[in-house]
């Protein structure tokens, strides 16, 4: 049976970690890297992946399903409907609710699926053969975030995570990298993303250019009717929890009240 192992890279602080801990030997190495581009995270976060590539001995894949950001503007003004993010969201009544979260599966591991399968040598609706493959899907998840760990839905993958195998932390993350006099890594995550906490907030309002760019996502989401009748909402929504304008919120405050029941990260896929 032919076993192919992939790191799946967010190029965040713990999937930087475990790919520098492979390409050093103390996890055994992968036959590759996958980084799905949503097109929309930081700047910081594309210049560290194009500085942590040049420390990498294995391939890093680049791949793409659509661009998350002019998806969410295009569907703005009408031009697309086939896009759901978890935005928050507020009825005429003062009922607070979020959408459902499909960019992760849409944006982040449709595009990695299908970058295995063609690393397998598989084509488009091709069925994997169960007795010729296995794929071991290398997951930076630390041990303080051991609920965000789940099997794969498909039966050729599992889904394999080191760092909990080792007892690592998302601290002990930066420690190794410090440790090794590596740069300490970002935090992976849409600009725009809604489950950012207040000090993420706060360091991206730091680049003019992006958060120009998130505060007119807010209103658009919010003030382009065109956008709510393409996916038949009619409660408003907004980027922050608080339901709240996202330019009129101080940061220092801290963290809303509002919260829901569900961690602030994408499934096993963003921020890592």
């Amino acid at each position: 049976m032919k076993t192919l192992r992939l790191l799946s890279l967010g190029a965040g602080v713990q999937s930087t970690t475990l790919a520098l801990m492979i390409e050093q030997g103390e996890i055994p190495m992968v036959d590759g890297a996958i980084f799905a581009d949503t097109g929309a995270e930081p700047k910081e976060v594309y210049d560290h992946l194009n500085w942590l590539e040049k420390q990498l001995s294995y391939p890093l894949h680049r791949v793409q399903w659509r661009n998350l950001k002019e998806d969410v503007m295009a569907a703005a003004v009408g031009e697309y409907k086939g896009f759901t993010a978890p935005f928050y969201t507020l009825s005429d009544t003062g009922k607070k609710g979020i959408l459902m979260r499909q960019c992760t599966a849409d944006y982040k591991i449709k595009p990695v699926v299908k970058k295995t399968r063609e690393l397998m040598g598989y084509s488009k609706g091709q069925r994997v053969d169960l007795k010729e493959w296995r794929v071991e899907n290398i997951m930076g998840i630390s041990t303080d975030e051991m609920q965000r760990m789940k099997p794969n839905r498909l039966k050729y993958i599992t889904n394999v995570y080191p760092l909990v195998d080792k007892d690592i932390t998302r601290m002990h993350c930066f420690e190794w990298m410090k440790k090794n006099n590596y740069p300490q890594p970002p935090r992976s995550a849409c600009t725009f993303c809604p489950y950012h906490s207040s000090e993420e907030w706060s360091k991206i309002k730091r680049n003019k250019e992006e958060w120009e760019e998130v505060v007119k996502i807010d209103y658009m989401i919010r003030d382009t009717d065109k956008f709510k009748a393409k996916i038949n909402m009619k409660s408003k929504m907004f980027l922050h929890n608080s339901c709240e304008p996202i330019d009129q919120i101080d940061f220092n405050k801290g963290d809303d009240q509002f919260k829901f029941d569900f961690m602030d990260e994408c499934e096993g896929m963003c921020g890592n």
